[in-house]
């Protein structure tokens, strides 16, 4: 008896419909064939000791199955359950007349049991679009897979609970989630508040236009001086992510088997890869790809910190996708696209010892170490960072203080409003939403200045030594800056301000 069941195969952040036909015959055997990897073809095994443990048996017949589109490499053990379904039914061991109707996935346990699978969203997505009753899957990965409306969306936790479904004996309910309601389960009180950190007025400040205007930033500064303190906090200040950024956040987290019971995520990610992290790991890749941390940190916060120490070709790999918000991963046989726009907030100290310049340090550097410490950051990598500030240890009576600093979420507010004014300037072009992303055309159109501007910038270039990459980043962060304060002229002030975030610029930092 032949018999079609379905699953999913998950390539990039988008599924594609598994055809599983399983035919049995006369004869003794088990061939599995359309390109299965170690893992699909060790199923069998599971399948027979889950079978058994739960008063079914694999049939001793010649079972032949075919996983179509027979041309496309499947991996993984999430098509255990499918498996084991077309197999009974195909025996005649359960009804058949409704299996072809469901996505079928899930990884079997030795007692029957199921174990979580990777890209539930996408998944569903797709098979709601195909046109498919229902989806059974993990228990675990049943949130995120009922984020996706008009499909019933069964959680099983045991191989009997599918079987009892077909024979019309168990009374399994599809899970049902209000996505909007989801979605708007906001944090107003996030678990990293601004309001903890003592001191940093300045760098407060700059992490308040970076977050404003979408600007990459590095810090610098010693050890100790609350660097990674600050970073943590940037995403409690972002504006809430809107429905339609949720769910590709939701996705992505999804095909890499990250979201388990959490449901839609609503809350802006934050990734903080170690350093000794490997261009794969970054920006994805592999045998078979899966997405990187800039992925994991789409429509979030990509924090690197202790920047110099990452190998200078790991870095290397993030300069295309800084400048073109995904990343396309090619292999011999396809090509897959990553979403990967994320702000960059690096850290660093100034110097090997970490106390550069600093007249109390006992631990100095040779010009060689510092020279050699500075040359693994890429003037081009810096090319694409729009904000470079100082940060200075904290002084005992600000450490001290009792009150209270501004909290997140009144910052928030403000950097709400000038996202707001962004998005209504930009809302005609496709690719641009934020002061960040401008080219050089929208930089002429929006950050005219006056003559007084542009002496005041000519000035500073020329007595700080200011790089000729500088300009267009002072002029993208004095329109944020102007954007805070709700001004539509660019004015000597906002240029003033934006000046004073370049400091890798200068001569005597990287030449």
């Amino acid at each position: 008896m032949l018999v079609k069941v379905y699953g999913s195969a998950v390539f990039g952040v988008d599924a594609t419909t598994i055809t599983v036909e399983v035919n049995i015959d006369k004869g003794v055997g088990y061939h599995l064939v359309g390109l299965p990897d170690n893992a699909i073809k060790e199923s069998s095994y599971r399948i027979a000791a889950a079978l058994k443990n739960n008063g079914y048996s694999l049939p001793v017949k010649k079972i032949t199955i075919n996983m179509a589109p027979a041309d496309l490499r499947k991996e993984g053990s999430a098509y255990d359950l499918t498996l084991a379904i077309g197999i009974l039914a195909a025996s005649g061991q359960i009804k058949s007349d409704e299996v072809d109707k469901y996505i079928i996935m899930g990884e079997l346990s030795l007692d029957g049991s199921l174990q979580p699978i990777k890209g539930g969203l996408p998944i569903a997505i797709k098979a709601k679009e195909e046109g498919f009753k229902g989806f059974f899957l993990p228990k675990q990965n049943v949130k995120e897979a009922a984020i996706v409306a008009g499909l019933d969306v069964y959680g099983v936790e045991n191989v009997l609970e599918v079987i009892d479904f077909f024979e019309g004996k168990g009374t399994l309910e599809p899970t049902t989630i209000d996505t909007r309601a989801e979605f708007y389960k906001t944090l107003d009180f996030p678990e990293f508040d601004f309001a903890e950190v003592r001191g940093q007025e300045s760098i407060k400040r700059c992490m308040e236009i970076a977050a404003a205007g979408g600007h990459n930033i590095i810090l610098i500064g010693p050890p100790g001086s609350g660097k990674t303190m600050i970073a943590k906090r940037l995403p409690s200040i972002l504006p809430p992510m809107t429905l339609k950024e949720a769910l590709e956040t939701t996705k992505i987290h999804s095909v890499a088997g990250k979201v388990k019971d959490a449901g839609l995520m609503n809350q802006r990610p934050f990734r903080s890869p170690h350093h000794t992290a490997s261009s794969v790991a970054l920006v994805g890749g592999g045998s078979y790809p899966q997405p990187g941390e800039i992925s994991l940190a789409h429509n979030g916060v990509l924090f690197l910190d202790e920047l110099p120490e990452f190998k200078r070709e790991v870095l290397e790999v993030m300069r295309q996708p800084l400048e073109d918000r995904e990343v396309t991963i090619s292999r011999a046989k396809f090509t897959i696209t990553y979403p990967s726009s994320f702000m960059l907030v690096a850290s660093m100290n100034p110097s090997p010892s970490g106390f550069f310049n600093d007249p109390d340090s006992p631990n100095t550097s040779s010009p060689h170490e510092m020279t050699r410490y500075l040359s693994k950051i890429s003037g081009p990598l810096l090319d694409r960072i729009d904000i470079h500030i100082e940060v200075t240890p904290v002084p005992f009576d600000k450490l001290t203080e009792k009150r209270n600093g501004e909290s997140s979420v009144e910052i928030r507010k403000r950097v709400t409003s000038a996202r707001e004014i962004q998005t209504k300037r930009f809302e005609e072009i496709d690719h641009i939403h934020y002061n960040a992303q401008m080219s050089s055309k929208q930089i002429r159109e929006h950050c005219a200045l006056d003559d007084a501007s542009l002496q005041l910038l000519k000035t500073a270039m020329e007595r700080l030594n200011l790089s000729a990459r500088a300009f267009d980043r002072i002029l993208k962060v004095s329109r944020t800056i102007a954007d805070l304060e709700g001004a539509d002229v660019v004015g000597s002030a906002h240029i003033a301000e934006a000046i004073q975030y370049r400091s890798l610029d200068r001569d005597g930092w990287l030449g």
